[in-house]
């Protein structure tokens, strides 16, 4: 069997890469009817995901259009954010919409249905003047056709104008059912004080939308299939296993995958093992041969806690630095000496120690946008400044504390004492009643009272 090189599907755009890989496709024109080219590049931006970017031209006519499209998987669950717009750093930040991005702006009764543009990456401005562009497109023909119409555009316009004057504060919504959507931060590391964001699990009509359904609402020659390509794609790291059961006796399991970073095939090894004093998790990691990516992704092997767990832990010493913490993906993180807060799916579920935990962050933000471009935290001295103070604390030059807010309560931190379940000086352990917004992040909310209750 001859053996191909893998290589990765999505590459780093550069200038001085002899082979972009565009794909040239021959296309009608929308604008002539005439023929014209449209070009495909598989590529991936940094910090954020892959994407393929889409451009038409036309010789005939010269009309132009560019797209961009996610190209990655769906997030597990859509994301809504709000963003407060008072100054004009407000009207500069980036933003990443996808297909299924809806826009609105309460103010001035004004919505951009999802589905009706295509993904793009812009400004808040910029969402403001491509609104601007797209009703005042047709004026002079609907001022001949349409007088009353036409007028009731220009002064709509006017009011979309009068909004990047800013003479007054107004919010900016997005709702995207994909999760692919994304509003800067120029505050980071620090939490946003005008942006706020709250995921959400998607209804069954919003999976339909985008393609999702479960084995129950496909027919019965479909149904079939999903457990003969599981069988061949879920094997044992040991053939002489031959039983997914086999996973609770401390067996691993592998299967195929795509890298998340390129694309290319790579392996995925997935074990159960038990966490003493807590529970039962899943392990997995994940190793790409083509681009050398490597992560570790921990979910928890039991249901949603009845009560939500938040856990100080106290860094002062190097037997602090050892302790071993479980975060899991929907656990935020916050650290009050340095401003800095970190949302469940920012590290991702992990099991490592408070010296892991603390390195992980450094090294996100040390290769984030802003201490390597012109974003405003480099110019604030935001970025820099907490990589440094985070460098001080890994030496033992600086004591905090690391808050832990898990609402799903499938979080865990060891205890230093003698007797584990103890908490010992420098951990604090509080366990709380979620809130209905928790719940309904959680999916909690529309589930039945005994189904909560089992899992």
């Amino acid at each position: 069997m001859c053996s191909v090189e893998q290589k990765p599907v999505f590459k780093e755009l550069s200038a001085d890469d002899p082979e972009p890989q565009v794909t040239e496709i021959e296309s009608l024109c929308v604008n002539c009817h005439s023929n014209g080219i449209t070009r495909l590049l598989l590529t991936k931006i940094p910090y954020y995901k892959n994407v393929v970017i889409m451009s038409f031209s036309c010789e005939e006519c010269g009309y132009e259009n560019n797209e961009i499209q996610p190209g990655g998987a769906f997030a597990e669950l859509g994301v809504r954010w709000k963003l407060r717009v008072e100054n004009q750093i407000d009207l500069n930040r980036q933003v990443v919409k996808s297909d299924y991005t809806s826009v609105k702006i309460p103010e001035v009764d004004f919505e951009i249905p999802a589905q009706s543009q295509k993904g793009e990456v812009t400004t808040v401005e910029g969402v403001i003047s491509r609104a601007i562009h797209g009703l005042t497109q047709d004026q002079e023909a609907r001022r001949a056709q349409h007088p009353e119409a036409a007028e009731q555009i220009e002064a709509f316009v006017v009011r979309l104008e009068a909004l990047k004057t800013l003479e007054r504060p107004w919010t900016l919504e997005l709702e995207d059912i994909s999760g692919n959507c994304f509003v800067e931060n120029p505050e980071a590391p620090r939490r946003d004080p005008r942006c706020d964001r709250t995921d959400f699990k998607r209804t069954k009509q919003q999976d339909h939308t985008l393609g999702i359904f479960t084995h129950e609402e496909v027919d019965d020659s479909q149904e079939s299939k999903p457990s003969i390509i599981s069988d061949m794609l879920l094997s044992p790291a040991d053939p002489s296993v031959g039983s997914f059961d086999q996973l609770a006796k401390d067996e691993v399991l592998q299967f195929r995958t795509n890298c998340p970073d390129c694309n290319a095939p790579a392996d995925t090894n997935m074990k159960l093992t038990a966490i003493p004093h807590f529970k039962e998790v899943v392990i997995m990691a994940t190793v790409c041969e083509a681009c050398g990516h490597r992560t570790n992704e921990v979910k928890s092997g039991g249901g949603i806690e009845d009560k939500g767990v938040r856990f100080e832990v106290r860094v002062a010493s190097k037997d602090d630095f050892s302790r071993d913490i479980l975060k899991a993906e929907t656990c935020s993180m916050r650290v009050p000496e340095l401003e800095l807060e970190a949302g469940g799916r920012a590290l991702g579920g992990r099991f490592t120690t408070a010296e892991g935990l603390l390195r992980a962050t450094a090294r996100q933000l040390g290769g984030a946008p802003g201490l390597v471009g012109d974003a405003p935290a480099l110019a604030a001295g935001g970025l820099d400044r907490v990589v440094n103070m985070l460098d001080e604390v890994l030496e033992g030059k600086r004591a905090v504390t690391i808050v832990l807010d898990d609402p799903a309560g499938n979080s865990y931190v060891q205890s230093l004492n003698d007797d584990p379940v103890v908490p010992d000086d420098g951990l604090k352990i509080t366990r709380y009643e979620r809130t209905f917004e928790q719940n309904e992040e959680l999916g909690l909310n529309d589930m039945k009272v005994e189904d909560y209750e089992e899992s």
